[in-house]
């Protein structure tokens, strides 16, 4: 049996495109005894609150009737936001280049967090980091987030 965020990014998909949106990720996790299933959109240009909206009504009626998920839950819609979270190797073929933020799970050299530029995605998910003039290696198994950052 699929997965429900894979089945709500198919149910999900033609009403995100309808509204000149990408799905981004679709999360169904939950947070203080709750269940949120949530749907992170992207769009050329950004997302704004009518594209949540348009997304949500319309998304939200096709889960009544398909109904894919028992028991109760929040059905949220936002922008996949500007430090967005790179996941797959198409993200992070997209933003290589960018600034980003490595977060691991267990320090290394006494850090649990690299700020650097994305120099690298190899195909065993290893991402590579440029800081400053070294260029440090972060296999996944080792990586719990790696997101964009905003340099101000």
């Amino acid at each position: 049996m699929a997965k429900i965020t894979e089945l709500v990014a198919e149910l999900a998909a033609p009403a995100v495109a309808a509204a000149g949106c990408t799905l981004w990720d679709v999360e169904y996790v939950r947070e203080g005894g709750e269940w949120f299933l949530r749907l992170y959109l992207d769009k050329e240009g950004g997302v704004d609150i009518m594209d949540c909206e348009a997304v949500s009504r319309a998304v939200s009626d096709l889960l009544d009737e398909a109904d894919p998920i028992e028991g109760s839950y929040t059905f949220e819609v936002s922008s996949a936001g500007a430090e967005r979270a790179l996941k797959r190797p198409s993200d992070f073929a997209r933003f290589l280049g960018s600034p980003v933020l490595v977060k691991l799970y267990k320090a290394r050299d006494g850090r649990k967090e690299f700020a650097g530029t994305l120099a690298g995605y190899d195909a065993d998910g290893t991402i590579r980091l440029a800081v400053g003039k070294a260029e440090l290696a972060f296999p996944k198994s080792e990586v719990a987030l790696c997101r964009l950052r905003i340099e101000f």
